[in-house]
């Protein structure tokens, strides 16, 4: 009896069931041919698995052959594994030794990128099929048997890894998530929720130009996200413009079902030889574009290159992007039944937004009430013919679904872990990416102008992404992985959703799936040690040590970060240098005498501490940094040299024995009151001195 047992368990860890009639079946389905469902694919067969990989458009490649020509990489050190080897190859096919170093590597033509995944699939003898969206999903004790698409067809598996952008395998399959963003007081996240975009005024003579303006702090574009300059929002007849909302704003940090913005990454070219002209939409009506007729008219001059982001892929090809100025090629606020919602609403989603990219384009180049200049300056661009040559209008094949559906897995990756908490035991990849959110809707703001709410680009640190957010609750699947949908928040899947990041975390999934038939597992219970074996064997990069070793550990006594400090006047989050937590901040050395930072504690007992400040020291910091420490013996004030490395750690400075009672908060305030450079501040720490 037991033997038959053993077998009958043995076997469906391998092959679901014997198919019936008309059912194929594998050792791992893959549903979605996106970059991280083909990854995915290509690592389970590579294993030596049957695979079949199903995609329910015409097209495999998911944003990578659909227009994301110019990735979004972060830290380069951080890409490795299978998805290396994918930009590697693709860059290799252009014999151009230029192409394999730094961010060239990966960019490339959408049609060059598919060659290269249809080489990677076939070589293991991975199965495709496109057209093929999911219909039903069968279970027994806990486990996916079967799925079943609209046209009918069944497959059989014993593993099943969800890699679609939307997640509709995994919701199929009863598995728990969410869409939308989390109030802020849900994880303690700073950013989510609602979040209106700050104003960042731009000049006529910066919008002139077509260089860049650069944050020197981020390296970022400073007209990616804010509002540029005051607009009304109303007609002439006080009725609001196309697009804007003048609903009630809810507090900050509230959440709600709403997701960012979504568009088309367009493939543009300014040569004439290959260009063709911007087709006018199906549906086009000039009053959509209001708004962006005003921004025009605020800036005389203005350049076409500040409409559009355009980045250089090569072979005279850009990729054109929403640059964020109150109103791009993202349709803000038209998508948000898009992570729920049927097929039907669904395509009726995506028509409109290739509506709404194609009338942008053609507003800007044809409407009369358009300068001439600038005008001429959009005419001179136009859709490249030797792309997306399957589409009449040789238009990108893939929506760019920045966000839908997120899995509530074993653990939920917030801020935290992308910022602070970066090391993770279970570390399958590793991001890097900017906490990246497009604008969510467009606003009526209470001083009476329009203004984009839910944007924002915040550094990171590089961070290893853990296994369990690729898993589900074991109770509700035992052989599911979801490498796109992954268990997060909106805010952290801001980072987490670059292309790169869904290939490595597809590869880990690949693996996962075959280790878990060869232990007979489920997919929570695989050996995560060999998991990481075998990743590292296939250069997956799961650490990073100057990562690590950029974070101060001050692990003993009471210790207060900046992030929980109150600040008064500007302060600058930085990461430049080891710190505590992954960020520090400084005054800009700037508005000196106006900007102050207030650290308030309660000790655990009354008595005597060591405090100490942590403080990032250079050669352009202040020398006359004043602090003040209010402790149980009074006032206390001291200057201090952030030139000179501290004595501990070249971070960490004593200040002195002081005492404090547990019925009074003690605090250290710092301030930049005729300072003579950078004033940093990172951290306090107290250690109680023994009695």
């Amino acid at each position: 009896m037991r033997f038959w047992i053993a077998a009958i368990l043995s076997f469906s860890f391998t092959l679901s069931a014997v198919a019936a009639p008309g059912v194929q079946s594998y050792d791992v389905v893959v549903y979605g041919g996106t970059p991280g469902g083909i990854i995915a694919a290509v690592a389970a067969a590579r294993e030596g698995r049957s695979v079949i990989l199903l995609e329910p458009t015409d097209h495999l490649g998911g944003m990578v052959t659909g227009g994301l020509s110019a990735t979004d990489t972060g830290n380069i050190d951080v890409i490795g594994g299978y998805a290396l080897e994918f930009f590697t190859r693709t860059a290799k096919k252009y014999k151009d030794p230029e192409r394999l170093k730094g961010r060239t590597l990966f960019f490339s033509e959408p049609h060059v990128a598919e060659q290269s995944f249809h080489e990677m699939l076939d070589q293991p003898g991975v199965k495709t099929i496109t057209g093929q969206r999911v219909d039903k999903v069968v279970k027994a004790n806990g486990r996916i048997t079967s799925i079943t698409t609209l046209d009918g067809s069944t497959y059989a598996g014993a593993q099943f890894i969800d890699a679609g952008y939307e997640g509709d395998l995994m919701a199929r399959a009863g598995v728990k998530y969410t869409f939308g963003r989390e109030a802020a007081s849900q994880y303690d996240e700073p950013h989510a929720g609602f979040y209106p975009a700050p104003l960042r005024l731009r000049t006529v003579e910066e919008m002139s130009k077509d260089d860049p303006c650069v944050d020197p702090e981020n390296g970022q574009l400073h007209y990616v996200h804010g509002t540029p300059t005051k607009i009304s929002p109303y007609d002439e007849h006080g009725k609001l413009l196309y697009g804007i909302s003048d609903e009630p704003w809810p507090q900050p940090g509230a959440g709600d079902r709403r997701i960012m913005g979504y568009n088309f990454r367009v493939i543009v070219t300014n040569n004439p030889a290959n260009r063709l002209p911007f087709p006018k939409p199906a549906h086009y009506d000039p009053s959509h574009y209001a708004l962006l007729l005003r921004l025009i008219e605020a800036y005389p001059g203005i350049r076409f290159s500040k409409l559009a982001h355009m980045k250089n892929i090569g072979f005279d090809k850009y990729d054109a992007n929403n640059i964020g100025m109150v109103i791009g090629t993202n349709h803000i606020g038209f998508n948000y039944d898009y992570p729920d919602g049927d097929y039907a609403t669904r395509d009726r989603i995506w028509a409109a937004h290739k509506d709404w990219v194609q009338g942008f384009f053609w507003f800007v180049s044809h409407d009369p009430r358009v300068p001439d200049d600038l005008k001429k300056q959009a005419a001179d661009w136009g859709l490249c013919k030797d792309e997306f040559v399957d589409d009449p209008q040789h238009w990108p094949y893939h929506l760019y679904v920045r966000e839908a559906r997120r899995m509530i897995g074993r653990h939920v990756f917030t801020e935290h872990d992308a910022v602070r908490r970066i090391l993770k035991p279970d570390s399958i990849a590793m991001g890097s990416f900017i906490l990246d959110s497009h604008a969510v809707q467009r606003l009526v703001h209470p001083d009476g102008y329009v203004i984009d709410e839910g944007n924002f680009d915040k550094p990171t640190r590089p961070y290893q992404i853990p296994y369990r957010i690729i898993t589900p609750l074991k109770d509700q699947c035992e052989n599911l992985l979801v490498p796109v949908c992954v268990s997060a928040t909106h805010v952290a899947y801001g980072s987490l959703r670059m292309e790169p990041q869904y290939m490595m975390m597809g590869h880990a999934a690949g693996v996962a799936a075959s280790q878990a038939i060869a232990e007979r597992v489920a997919v929570q219970d695989v050996d995560i040690k060999s998991l990481q074996s075998k990743l590292l064997a296939q250069k997956q990069v799961l650490e990073l040590p100057e990562a690590a070793a950029a974070l101060i550990q001050l692990n003993e006594g009471l210790v207060i970060d900046d992030e929980e400090a109150e600040y008064i006047g500007r302060w600058k989050q930085s990461t430049w240098g080891r710190c505590v937590d992954g960020f520090y901040r400084h005054d800009d050395n700037a508005s000196k005498g106006l900007a102050s930072v207030k650290f308030t504690f309660t000790v655990p007992s009354d008595g005597e501490y060591e405090l100490r400040y942590v403080y990032s020291a250079a050669g352009n910091r202040a020398s006359n940094t004043p602090i003040t420490i209010h402790s149980a013996d009074g006032v206390t004030t001291m200057k201090i040299d952030q030139r000179k490395p501290a004595p501990i750690d070249d971070h960490v400075l004593p200040l002195g024995h002081f005492r404090f009672t547990k019925n009074a908060p003690g605090s250290v305030v710092v301030r930049n009151n005729n300072t003579d450079g950078y004033v940093t501040v990172d951290a306090i720490q107290l250690l109680k001195i023994a009695p």
